[in-house]
């Protein structure tokens, strides 16, 4: 079968699985990104001064902990959706990085889909899948689809949302509690799991979608945006407290897994067992 090669990037779907076509990529519609889109320097820098969606010293610190657990001279990681955090950091210690995305853009090699890796079986030393499983209409797919092409004994790095509102318009699907992350990599030995945005960025989500539900047209939309991230950036600094306490996994903004994979699966009576929250009943 022949395939696609936009700007340098093969396209490599199975369209009769996929709920991409060829033709999404050809004519660079909008998929998850859109291609044609461009970054505004100040608003984007404005941005990042008021809001973000994780703690910037989270992501590196899950990040080195993830490539520690490689215990390899030269280890090769695949990451589902590009637009993860953080990745020059583990290119600078030698590690190879194939990154992947249903859309173009400057850090995809190759566009796929999650459900289907076009991959051979145990390609993989490590996965990374930062902000994705939310986006994707079968989670437990694509986790199976990570076990298969990591070779015995590779990493995951999963760090998913939990109380966080619908930002990825039609592509926005699934939350996860901190037990419930855990049951999709019931495959994977735990090495690692906990918040990786605490109550303070939930809260943050919360403020900001409850006065976007009064907005009525495009201008006051935008608006309000601008206005929440204003009143409420400095929310997120109380993480810097909570974020590793046993209450935030009831009340975290995103989770994070980190595991091995294993022949052994992870039974459902030992994963209720494993609940380390303070919302005991």
């Amino acid at each position: 079968m022949r395939f696609p090669v936009i700007d340098g990037v093969p396209i490599l779907l199975d369209e009769q699985a996929s709920i991409f076509t060829f033709s999404d990529f050809v004519e660079k519609r909008k998929t998850y990104f859109d291609p044609n889109r461009r970054g505004h320097r100040l608003r984007d820098l404005f941005v990042r001064m008021l809001y973000e969606n994780t703690t910037e010293g989270k992501t590196d610190e899950l990040l080195s902990t993830f490539a520690r657990h490689l215990r390899l001279p030269a280890p090769r990681i695949l990451v589902v959706g590009a637009g993860a955090a953080g990745l020059a950091s583990l290119s600078s210690r030698g590690i190879e990085v194939v990154s992947t995305d249903v859309s173009l853009g400057d850090d995809v090699a190759i566009v796929c889909d999650g459900h289907d890796l076009p991959f051979d079986d145990e390609t993989f030393d490590g996965v990374i899948a930062q902000a994705v499983l939310e986006h994707v209409v079968d989670p437990v797919r694509c986790v199976e689809e990570m076990h298969r092409v990591l070779r015995p004994d590779g990493i995951v790095f999963s760090d998913t949302p939990f109380m966080q509102q619908v930002h990825g318009g039609r592509f926005d699907f699934t939350r996860f509690t901190h037990l419930g992350h855990r049951r999709l990599f019931r495959r994977f030995e735990e090495l690692e799991s906990g918040a990786s945005a605490g109550p303070g960025i939930a809260l943050i989500w919360s403020y900001r979608y409850f006065l976007l539900s009064f907005s009525t047209s495009l201008t006051l939309t935008r608006f309000l945006r601008v206005f929440a991230k204003a009143t409420s950036f400095w929310w997120k600094y109380f993480d810097r407290f909570l974020i590793d306490r046993p209450g935030a996994l009831d009340a975290a903004s995103g989770l994070y897994f980190i595991g091995r994979k294993s022949e052994s699966v992870l039974s459902d009576r030992a994963l209720v067992a494993s609940y380390r929250g303070v919302n005991q009943r």
